[in-house]
């Protein structure tokens, strides 16, 4: 006996139409940066040690005061407030985020008008400042944040970060004005003011 039921034909393949694939690529990248984020954070938040309880010793109130600092965390997220493993693991996730989201959607072309520096890293004002913007970035995008979390971003974030940072006399001022010509110096910063006159 022959079988008379219907084939049923196969699926037809997903095609994603070509003017999507930036979007699929640039949220891709989006998540992977959150991913790296998330991973940093819970690599930092399982490598700090657990504070514990100390002994009593005669050092008196200094020591309490201490102990009590030491007890409530660092005193600043802010990453020039860190140091050694801190200042490290902070500035890997804020390369990721710098590399995989800002770059990609906000970094428009090089010019003498707008420098960039691909050694930003290098740059301690650069650095203040794009860890200001990543901080808000998180509190800002976070569902918490509301709807209009990231338009504020945007605007009292973003924007003001990008004329100080890519201004002709910001911190890339005597950096890259041309992708194929990549130029590097740190400018130098005023020596502090000495304590003491000479006659």
């Amino acid at each position: 006996m022959s079988d008379t039921s219907p084939t049923t034909p196969g699926p037809e393949p997903f095609r994603i139409p070509d003017g999507d694939l930036d979007d699929l690529a640039s949220t891709l990248a989006k998540t992977m940066a959150e991913v790296r984020q998330h991973g940093a954070l819970l690599d930092r938040l399982g490598s700090d040690p657990v504070p514990v309880a100390s002994q009593q010793t005669d050092d008196g109130p200094a020591a309490e005061a201490a102990d009590a600092a030491q007890a409530e965390g660092p005193a600043s997220v802010f990453i020039l407030a860190l140091g050694g493993e801190a200042y490290a693991a902070e500035l890997t996730a804020l390369s990721d985020w710098v590399n995989y989201l800002f770059l990609p959607v906000y970094g428009r072309e090089i010019s003498s008008s707008r420098p960039w520096c691909a050694q930003w890293p290098e740059h301690p004002e650069a650095v203040a400042r794009l860890h200001a913007l990543w901080l808000a970035w998180q509190q800002l995008t976070d569902a918490e944040a509301g709807l209009s979390g990231p338009s504020t971003w945007h605007r009292d974030h973003l924007d003001q970060a990008l004329v100080h940072l890519r201004s002709p006399d910001g911190p890339f001022a005597a950096c890259t004005t041309s992708p194929t010509r990549a130029n590097h110096r740190v400018l130098a910063t005023p020596a502090p003011e000495q304590s003491g006159a000479t006659e």
